[in-house]
């Protein structure tokens, strides 16, 4: 990038700015459609770029690694799904949103890293509108899920077109920590919950394999997944082991289930599969929503608004996440085109019947980033000429292309077929509840939630000198840690009830709280050690308005900038510390 291309990129971005508007004068800058057509007009000409970037051995090992990364969760979610809502969401209403989803971003998006699937707070969504609708009529629930996703579209429509994506560039880790936390807890839930089902419906030797099953697989995966980040053996091969971790722990422990005799005798429950590329229930593939009573219509229309809400939050976390500062980034983002498409998404998965997709997380970000592994030597203090030696993993490149993405739906619906099903069938469902702790787990283990509570709890000759949080005082870090609990503790706690269609609107109402609530309680200094922008590359928050100013820095020197400044300001440890897993 040449020294000059920041300067002539802020004139092509000049006529979409909030720049000098405060409060309601900043709808002014809302001219419909703006942040539509500069987002495909600033992606479209790295379009050939994401096709010919893509021929690397890193897109194979990418696409192997999101397949299993986007099918396993979505069954398991599904599984949760068939039980609770009469049977009507089934496998292949998993795998085909998926599919379409895959298709159509990896195609049309403009942030084709961002992988859009199902994730476990829409299926708590669809059972619990199942569990309301059930009290009135039963027989209305997919035609009233219908109209909930075309009202949840049109809303999507609305959001993009007036430019309100722009407000996500106030997403700082407060509200994404507290997010990923929330997201972690309600996974590792839904695990319990799918091992407490097996001593219900089984018995007590199923429910005791079952947990054997899933524990010894969580425990796979995740020590494969750290294999690849530590220094044991060549990283050519610790790398394969971190890339196909999935592949290896559902091959083992699915034989594992089918070992004859006692094992196999232990009767466990197994993937329920239907015809090939047809409908669970037996329905066409489009729901007949004008069947509908108008009463029912319009009182969907609630339903629809907080799918949005929930959607406007979690895909754009989600993109933001998949494009956070870990991630050296050079191509554009574009928020308003992909949430536009994420409407068009949600409005087939209504009159179609399945569950609606929206953003996962950046496991596909990282699994194309090359990292490097190098040694820096650090002075100790035991003595003069004191020195030690540790290993400095660093992000160098991401390989920014859509092939994986697509060639990853191909493979799903490839999946649909009656072969790949019969295969599906042999996975028993403790492997699903392994899953929901794998994903669980690994967005509490990275969230900045936890990593504070290590610190306050870490004898203090064990912390690095060069530490951020050593210049706040423990008690500030201690109270924002508790705003953060706070929330997740509320949003995991209405997510129990029959009320929890509501906790989007706790979820969005993080952002507020930490822009107006949150600076009276702490200084400007305090904030900027403890929380930053979820991302702050330019090439991303361009399509958000123009990134916010940063203290002391002209207008003309910020683009390409906020990383640089991030890193000197925070360096490699805060930067990991943002980082959400889900």
């Amino acid at each position: 990038m040449s020294s000059d291309e920041p300067l002539t990129r802020e004139k092509s971005w000049l006529s979409y700015t909030y720049e000098g508007r405060k409060g309601w004068k900043s709808l002014r800058a809302l001219n419909l459609f703006r942040g539509v057509y500069h987002d495909v007009r600033r992606r479209l000409p790295y379009y050939w770029s994401d096709i010919t970037d893509a021929w690397t051995y890193c897109v194979v090992a990418s696409t192997i690694r999101m397949y299993f990364v986007n099918m396993l969760p979505a069954i398991a979610y599904t599984l949760d799904m068939y039980r609770r809502t009469g049977e009507f969401y089934g496998i292949n209403e998993a795998l085909f949103s998926s599919a379409m989803a895959a298709m159509i971003f990896s195609v049309l998006g403009a942030q084709p890293l961002t992988i859009v699937g199902i994730t476990g707070l829409i299926s708590l969504f669809n059972y619990t509108i199942y569990d309301i609708v059930t009290i009135y009529k039963p027989v209305i629930y997919p035609n009233f899920m219908c109209w909930t996703a075309i009202w949840a579209a049109i809303f999507h429509w609305i959001v993009a077109v007036c430019n309100l994506c722009d407000y996500m560039r106030y997403v700082t880790d407060f509200s994404s920590e507290s997010f990923g936390a929330y997201v972690g807890i309600i996974y590792c839930i839904k695990g319990v919950e799918e091992l407490v089902i097996e001593f219900t419906t089984h018995g007590n030797t199923a429910g005791f394999m079952s947990i054997i099953i899933a524990i010894l697989y969580f425990l796979t995966i995740y020590g494969l997944e750290r294999l690849g980040s530590s220094t044991i053996w060549k990283p050519w091969f610790r790398g394969l082991l971190a890339d196909y971790a999935y592949v290896i722990g559902t091959i083992f422990w699915v034989g594992f289930s089918h070992i004859p005799g006692n094992l196999k005798a232990t009767h466990v429950s197994f993937v329920p599969i239907t015809r090939a590329f047809y409908p669970t229930q037996p329905r066409g593939w489009l729901i007949h929503f004008w069947e509908l009573d108008a009463k029912w219509v319009f009182a969907a229309l609630p339903f629809g608004f907080l799918v949005m809400l929930l959607f406007y939050y979690d895909h754009k976390v989600s993109s933001l996440t998949a494009q956070a500062r870990q991630f050296p980034l050079k191509k554009p983002a574009g928020f308003h085109w992909d949430f536009f498409l994420l409407g068009c998404t949600t409005f087939l998965a209504g009159i179609t019947g399945i569950p609606m997709p929206n953003g996962l997380a950046p496991v596909h970000t990282d699994s194309l980033t090359i990292y490097e592994t190098s040694l820096r030597t650090i002075s100790t203090s035991e003595g003069e000429g004191a020195e030690i030696r540790r290993p400095i993993v660093t992000a160098t490149a991401v390989v920014e292309q859509r092939i994986s993405h697509f060639l990853m739906g191909l493979l799903i619906i490839g999946t649909m077929t009656r072969p790949l099903l019969i295969v599906l069938h042999t996975m028993p469902a403790a492997v699903f509840a392994g899953v929901f702790f794998t994903v669980g787990w690994g967005s509490i283990e990275s969230n900045g939630v936890l990593q504070k509570v290590i610190f306050l709890a870490r004898e203090n000759r064990f912390i690095q000198r060069d530490e951020p949080l050593l210049t706040v005082r423990r008690r500030k870090i201690a109270l924002y840690i508790a705003c953060q609990s706070v929330g997740v503790a509320a949003t995991v706690a209405i997510s129990q009830t029959i009320a929890a269609i509501g906790f989007p609107i706790l979820i969005i109402a993080l952002i507020p709280f930490r822009a107006w609530v949150m600076p009276r309680w702490f200084s400007a200094e305090e904030l900027d050690v403890m929380d930053d922008l979820t991302a702050n590359n330019s090439a991303v928050l361009a399509s958000l308005g123009r990134p916010p100013r940063f203290p002391g820095q002209p207008d003309h020197e910020r683009f390409g900038q906020e990383r640089r400044y991030s890193e000197q300001r925070f360096g490699p440890a805060r930067q990991r510390a943002g980082s959400i897993r889900r």
